[in-house]
């Protein structure tokens, strides 16, 4: 039978021709080819097990990545003597004087510099990539050359300046990374129970004391984000069938065409996304299908990437959106990420530090790849404090993560994703459509359960901080008090978390 895991394809094999030669501060060098590029990025991966930073590279470095990707740019801004933008990013206005004096500046002077480094001076219209959203101190412009790049960066009134839409080799190619269509499949019978009034149980719910959690909390009025590729219309349960007496929204921040503001609406086109939707939120039906972790939650779900890399632009864009939305949306608590990139993104990472300023919990995907992947750190924005990085594990001891899944120091919390002795053998969700469940695995479906678990848990007390839900998830972990290091706090038990207040 046909099983697909949805992988996050985070560096496809790079070439194996040496880099080209080039000073780190010499962007009069010829840029980098990108397969050169695709190289020093590959060797950084390798040999730190880190994100690769845009802000740590040098000029010449950002220039030829810019080169390579239209010279699109992101430029995040604060009035010169602020400091603590991200700490405060909620409650900014870009409207007031200030702000807008020196976002003015960084325009007029963009185009200034380029006029003198080029010879020609841009429009506004020219310069900018996409307008601006009106909340984040975020402008999405090109920097035509590289005297103008070394210039801004290093402005005080700069934030970071950095490529928007490079993306890495062949993965610029693979515009369906993670997809699956939401495939239903013959479904071996050991790897679910029915319950009442008929809904198919995953295996691995049990190891982590999932249905015992049931007892107490179903997720009631506790709101769930996916932020994702969307849901199929055509899955009921995600639609007409969710369940009454819940909140379903969907919406969609995508813009597929990088000279339209407009967006293609919530539908998924993927099926990564409806997956996530339903290990997080399915009903519990008769119908044979599965039921999701925290079945009576509400959700609001969001597509804001074609895929599971937040690569292009667009993409980055798109998820910047998406998490604004649900950080002013009062129902949302807990937001789900089984998104992410090897490099870093400023204009995501302002959007995390504004869902997270206005209480909102939030887990992101460990990563997952191929087998052959060479490298298997934390991805972004799973790496980052502000977020609470999953990935998926083995059944059994010692812990050994799933075949697809990445581990290190940044991870936080694990879930059982994965039978020993069969790895095509994962979970199960909502398919495209109708009852018949699919498998899915990976770190994107431990944190989309994940996600479920702390609505369990938050349901029991509405008015605990998501900090205070954190605290009890890793309370009830299985390393808890220890913490391994590449395992965190390990598999969380559910059963446990919803018992104990802190």
């Amino acid at each position: 039978m046909l099983r697909i895991l949805p992988c996050l394809f985070l560096l496809l094999a790079v070439t194996a021709c040496a880099p080209e030669r080039l000073s780190p501060d010499d962007t009069s060098a010829p840029p980098l080819t990108h397969a050169a590029l695709d190289e020093l990025v590959a060797n950084h991966l390798r040999t730190t097990d880190r994100v690769f930073d845009w802000n740590a590279a040098p000029d010449a470095v950002v220039w030829s990545a810019l080169s390579l990707s239209d010279h699109q740019a992101v430029l995040g801004y604060r009035p010169a003597g602020v400091t603590d933008v991200r700490a405060r990013i909620h409650e900014i206005d870009v409207a007031e004087p200030a702000w807008r004096v020196t976002r003015d500046r960084l325009v007029s002077d963009l185009i200034a510099a380029t006029e003198r480094a080029t010879g020609t001076a841009p429009t506004e219209e020219e310069l900018f990539v996409a307008p601006e959203d009106g909340v984040l101190p975020v402008l999405e412009v090109r920097i035509l050359h590289p005297e103008v790049l070394a210039a801004f960066r290093n402005r005080p009134d700069v934030r970071y300046l950095e490529p928007s839409n490079y993306t890495a080799g062949e993965v610029q190619f693979r515009s369906d990374s993670g997809c699956s269509e939401a495939p239903a499949a013959d479904v071996d019978a050991e790897d679910y129970r029915t319950v009442s009034p008929g809904a198919k149980v995953a295996w691995n719910y049990d190891p982590m004391g999932i249905p015992a959690a049931w007892a107490r909390s179903r997720g009631e009025d506790i709101g769930i984000c996916i932020i994702d590729s969307g849901t199929y219309p055509e899955q009921d349960r995600l639609n007409g069938g969710f369940g009454s007496g819940r909140e379903l929204t969907r919406a969609g921040t995508y813009q597929p065409s990088w000279w339209s503001s407009r967006t293609d609406g919530p539908d998924d086109q993927c099926g990564h996304g409806t997956q996530m939707a339903g290990l997080a939120t399915a009903p519990r039906t008769g119908t044979g299908s599965s039921v999701g972790v925290a079945y009576r939650s509400d959700l609001l779900a969001i597509r804001a990437t074609s895929d599971v890399i937040i690569n292009a632009s667009k993409e980055k864009r798109g998820v910047k959106y998406a998490l604004v939305l649900a950080g002013n949306d009062a129902g949302t608590h807990v937001v789900s990420m089984s998104i992410g990139d090897v490099f870093s993104s400023g204009t995501v990472e302002d959007g995390i530090h504004y869902a997270r300023n206005r209480g909102k919990l939030i887990f992101c995907a460990a990563g997952t790849s191929l087998t052959w992947t060479s490298w298997y750190g934390v991805i972004f924005p799973a790496n980052l404090p502000e977020t609470v990085a999953v990935t998926g594990i083995q059944t059994g001891t010692p812990y050994l993560r799933c075949n697809t899944c990445h581990d290190g120091s940044e991870v936080d919390l694990v879930a059982v994703m994965q039978r020993r002795e069969d790895n095509g053998r994962s979970t199960i969700t909502l398919s495209r459509s109708g009852a018949t469940p699919g498998y899915v695995g990976g770190s994107s479906a431990a944190t989309a359960t994940m996600a479920g678990i702390a609505a369990l848990v938050w349901a029991t007390d509405p008015t605990q901080s998501s900090s205070q839900v954190y605290e009890r998830l890793k309370r009830s972990a299985s390393l808890y008090p220890s913490r391994d290091g590449n395992f965190g706090w390990g598999i969380v038990n559910a059963d446990l978390a919803t018992r104990n207040a802190l």
